[in-house]
């Protein structure tokens, strides 16, 4: 049995558990509960940030344009930003389908809890301030420009679903090595691995650290795969990375959503 962290729908606080992935059970205060029965709520409390052009193959994609107009040279830093509170949703949740748009990019992502205050932090050291790992969707509308903020493309109300649990750091041995499967209405659309990361976690977490603080709770995305697949109006979603866990949900317009969720 491996540990977690959870939060149940209707309760206030956060809870510890365990998983035993091969059977689907979550242990909860001595009960055995079947993964499908439990209301799953977000189990982060902190910022999240997401990382771009992390990923080898996403970064060759778009190598050529670095050296165009406007910046004429590939980043030097991790370029970051925020999936703010409105986008976060639970595993299970319904995403929602803006009206005018007919697709969304979906974007699988190992999520970095930090555990510790992390600034100017040492690689070799990077990991002492992690809590844990979660899946997360960091979905977003097609766009083509990394050169602004896509705040109107990656900030929409359910587009950061996160879950269905934190598991804790010690119970994965190496997380620059982990497979990252996406599943559309059960067909597998795209297999990606974190050991393709250009900079893998530890590395990550020190440049990020060494211009902001990262405060415990908050979660550091290391990134998104290239090609992301698109999902659309009613398609289930899955999402699994190796040892961490698998977050689910399914597409809904949003003009047929109570209040937008």
């Amino acid at each position: 049995m491996i540990s977690v962290k959870l939060k149940l729908k209707g309760m206030q606080q956060f809870m510890r558990g365990t998983v035993d992935f091969k059977e689907g059970i979550v242990g909860i205060n001595g009960d055995q509960i079947t993964v499908d029965k439990l209301p799953f709520d977000i189990p982060l409390s902190g910022t999240v940030y997401g990382t771009i052009l992390n990923y080898k193959g996403a970064y060759e994609t778009l190598k050529t344009s670095m050296h165009k107009e406007p910046y004429k040279e590939p980043p030097k830093a991790p370029i970051l930003y925020i999936k703010p509170a409105n986008t976060l949703i639970s595993s299970d949740a319904v995403i929602p389908l803006p009206e005018d748009i007919s697709e969304l990019e979906m974007g699988a992502a190992l999520g970095v809890v930090i555990g510790t205050q992390a600034t100017k932090i040492a690689e070799d050291e990077a990991f002492d301030y992690v809590f844990g790992y979660t899946v997360v969707n960091d979905v977003s509308i097609p766009h083509e420009s990394v050169y602004r903020p896509a705040v109107k493309e990656k900030a929409r109300d359910g587009f950061c679903p996160a879950g269905p649990w934190i598991i804790e750091r010690e119970a994965v041995k190496n997380p620059d090595e982990l497979n990252i499967y996406v599943y559309i209405n059960g067909q597998l659309k795209q297999e990606n691995n974190t050991s393709n990361l250009i900079r893998p976690i530890g590395k990550l977490l020190a440049d990020v650290t060494a211009f902001m603080t990262l405060y415990e709770g908050d979660t550091l995305l290391v990134g998104i795969p290239e090609n992301a697949p698109l999902a659309s109006v009613n398609d289930h979603v899955q999402i699994e990375i190796e040892g961490v866990g698998k977050l689910q949900n399914t597409i809904k317009s949003e003009k047929n959503l109570l209040g937008g969720l």
